[in-house]
């Protein structure tokens, strides 16, 4: 990368935004201009190291090639049909995608939230017309301290009183339980249950990652009751575990798996409802869409995501460099870090919050160059880009051991 020419200053860029965008975020003090592979770029040229990786939409790094030639090229020829027409690169993606998961069917959307209201619905469709589930009458079962999402829909199923708190009346038809607790699950699984709907990994929750035997119980309950398997693998999916999914640490196949983030490459939006033939099958004309679900332009990058988690790559490199992230994690417990959960290249790392809380952590990391984002008060997430390599994360390792030295 070469620095970015700016006539305005970071500190500019930040107060021009103030007026005239909804404050609906509160991100770190940084103006990103430029960026490759794990690397971004500030307006001055300052160089940072990307341990969030997009929430995980950056998997494969920043402007990976492969994905940046395949939407140029697409660029030259078509971006957007809607699906009033046919276009001639949605049926590999769908092929493509369908055999990479083990499923039969795609429902293309774009974003992971629309993907989640989009498994939502169909879950109830086929509550209503396969199960025999009484008009109106069917539920859905999630986890307590979930995050799918922030649309009215999802956050009336939120334990977080931020998402929710000015939002109802809120959607009714859910029932909450904690997590990793299949004892709660059965009690709560019903005749009008369509579907339970989890996150094999919780991400916004600080990366909280289950008993061992909790996703096959789940997924021997829902078998045993008649109602879906919902795998939420917008955060956890597509390589960041070490597996193409983080279902598939357990002998798990789920009814529907929901996907998003590094299904765009970090280039559009992209996501998708995968799902078995008979779940997915509900569906008519009419009863769903979306003008950009499935646009060609989106197509072509799900499918060259695809050819990217085809070669087994960049699983290796999450379970690789994740004994890394462990080690070096481990090091640091008691030394201003109380604890952590790391599966492949995604760790939740609770700060003593003697040291500061995790937006102050995040902050004194930005200053050494290293950007990571806070959640819950004193925890931080990393999630680098699945191209990083063992050298850059020590060095974000041993910036995290400086700032806790300083305190």
């Amino acid at each position: 990368m070469t620095a970015a020419v700016h006539t305005r200053s970071s500190a500019d860029l930040i107060s021009a935004e103030e007026p005239v965008l909804a404050h609906n975020y509160h991100p770190l003090p940084v103006v990103v201009a430029r960026a490759e592979g794990t690397w971004v770029e500030d307006v001055e040229g300052r160089r940072y190291l990307d341990m969030l990786a997009g929430y995980s939409a950056l998997n494969f790094g920043h402007r990976h090639p492969a994905l940046i030639e395949a939407a140029h090229r697409q660029l030259e020829r078509l971006t957007l049909t809607s699906r009033a027409f046919h276009n001639d690169r949605l049926a590999e993606f769908a092929q493509r995608l369908a055999r990479l998961t083990g499923l039969d069917m795609v429902l293309p959307m774009n974003t992971g939230a629309e993907a989640v209201e989009s498994g939502i619905k169909v879950a109830r469709k086929w509550a209503y017309d396969v199960k025999g589930v009484p008009a109106d009458r069917a539920t859905i079962v999630v986890a307590a301290e979930n995050f799918h999402g922030r649309t009215t829909t999802i956050v009336s199923f939120s334990t977080d009183e931020t998402a929710r708190a000015g939002f109802g009346p809120f959607t009714p038809g859910f029932r909450i339980v904690p997590y990793n607790d299949l004892a709660a699950l059965e009690a709560a699984v019903d005749d009008t249950t369509a579907a339970v709907l989890l996150e094999p990994i919780q991400g916004e929750a600080g990366v909280v990652i289950p008993d061992e035997g909790y996703l096959t119980g789940v997924r021997e309950l829902t078998r045993r009751k008649g109602c879906l398997f919902i795998a939420d693998e917008i955060q956890s999916g597509l390589g960041r575990t070490g597996r193409t999914l983080a279902v598939e640490h357990e002998p798990v196949v789920p009814d529907m798996l929901l996907l998003g983030k590094a299904l765009g490459g970090g280039i559009v939006p992209v996501s998708a409802v995968v799902a078995r033939r008979d779940v997915l099958g509900v569906l008519r004309p009419g009863e769903h869409g979306s003008t950009f679900g499935g646009n060609p332009l989106a197509a072509v990058v799900g499918t060259a995501v695809v050819d990217l988690l085809e070669t087994g790559e960049f699983q290796r490199r999450a379970t690789e460099l994740g004994v890394v992230l462990r080690d070096g994690l481990s090091e640091l417990v008691g030394k201003g870090v109380l604890g952590f959960r790391a599966r492949g290249l995604w760790a939740g790392v609770d700060i003593d919050p003697v040291f500061g809380t995790g937006r102050e952590i995040s902050e004194r990391l930005m200053r050494e160059g290293v950007l990571v984002k806070d959640t819950h008060g004193s925890t931080i997430r990393l999630a680098p880009p699945l191209t990083i390599t063992g050298d850059e994360l020590s060095g974000a390792l041993g910036a995290l051991e400086k700032v806790l030295t300083r305190g």
